[in-house]
């Protein structure tokens, strides 16, 4: 069913027009004889097509366009004007400023019938038209989160493959990609920053997986020969990962060779010092260090909280950015809330 909008201070021409309306196929009238309530109607209802007398009080045809073409999505409705035959100039500025035709008064009702349903017609390819191309773009979209789906999965999985062979925990993952969005989170990364880091962060240390068991596993210190293999494991991780066409992949590379970074410049692979490391390396370091600290390995206790606070806290400016240590600690109930949340035990959620 069209909807038509009929806007004219004449009874006589609105009761006209409604009547030849209403004759045709599949249309509701809405009539007004003053412009001002027309347009207070117009931002609650959508109508199919306007019909408009120019000569008005208050405001007149021109006006009445001005203001039905500001609210938003009314900017192709189509809209015939009705005006005297000798208003030529009225018509000119009429089109400038969005009428789409013209009636000329006394108005012939087969010209009214046929105009209307012409435009009526092109309303109706108008809207057919906005909902196709609603749907692509939903199916576009459905199509884009799928792949991105599908890319989770490989980071995932990818992620497991390198802890098989490390005695961390998929929990420990968990855990340190949603630190890792809280302090992103309050250092004012966007909402889709944030889940971009949460979600690159288990990558960090996919390098390991070309360590070999004997250091990887080692349950003591390593010689300085075996420690220099291990850093390996920060190159071979960005060269897995490097040069990929997608976003999350790009990400995941840099923390994989930026994480073991210090902010004093002792770190490695490339000693990087202050912001010559990315902030996403500065803030994973955070997150890795601390839950690393606070879980138990087959190698070591965990560490008390408190203790792996205070050492945060030294570490400030020295091993990691003040800011990014500053930013964990001010989100301290969050950062218990997610500790508690992923257990070792649970790291089947992974």
């Amino acid at each position: 069913m069209a909807l038509v909008l009929v806007v004219d201070d004449n009874a006589t021409n609105l009761t006209l027009f409604r009547h030849l309306l209403k004759k045709m196929d599949e249309v509701e009238v809405a009539s007004f004889d003053d412009p001002l309530r027309a347009i207070e109607w117009c931002a609650v209802n959508t109508p199919d097509l306007v019909l408009l007398d120019y000569m008005m009080p208050d405001m007149d045809g021109l006006e009445f366009i001005q203001h039905f073409r500001a609210i938003p999505g009314y900017h192709d409705i189509p809209l015939i004007m009705v005006t005297a035959d000798t208003e030529s100039d009225v018509r000119y500025r009429a089109l400038e400023h969005g009428a789409h035709d013209f009636l000329t008064k006394p108005v012939d009702k087969t010209e009214l019938t046929a105009r209307v349903r012409n435009l009526l017609a092109l309303r109706r390819s108008q809207v057919q038209l906005a909902n196709r191309s609603q749907w692509l773009a939903q199916e576009v979209k459905k199509a884009t989160s799928e792949i991105a789906a599908r890319e989770r999965e490989v980071i995932l999985r990818l992620s497991r493959a390198a802890e098989y062979r490390d005695p961390e925990t998929g929990a420990h993952l968990l855990r340190m990609a949603h630190y890792s969005q809280i302090i992103a989170a309050k250092l004012g990364f966007t909402q889709e920053e944030q889940d971009l880091l949460l979600e690159a962060a288990p990558m960090h240390d996919i390098g390991k997986v070309g360590t070999p068991d004997h250091i990887l596993l080692k349950p003591g210190k390593l010689t300085e020969d075996e420690f220099e293999i291990m850093k390996q494991h920060a190159i071979n991780g960005y060269n897995i990962l490097a040069d990929s066409v997608s976003p999350l992949l790009r990400l995941a590379a840099d923390l994989a060779l930026t994480h073991h970074e210090k902010y004093n410049g002792s770190g490695y692979p490339r000693g990087l010092k202050g912001e010559e490391i990315p902030i996403h390396g500065r803030i994973v370091a955070v997150a890795d260090v601390f839950d690393a600290l606070t879980s138990e390995r087959p190698y070591k206790k965990a560490w008390p909280l408190q203790q792996a606070v205070e050492f945060l806290q030294v570490g400030r400016g020295v091993h990691f950015d003040p800011v990014c240590v500053d930013a964990f600690l001010e989100q301290w109930p969050e950062i218990l809330v997610i500790r508690d949340q992923y257990q070792d035990d649970q790291e089947h959620a992974l």
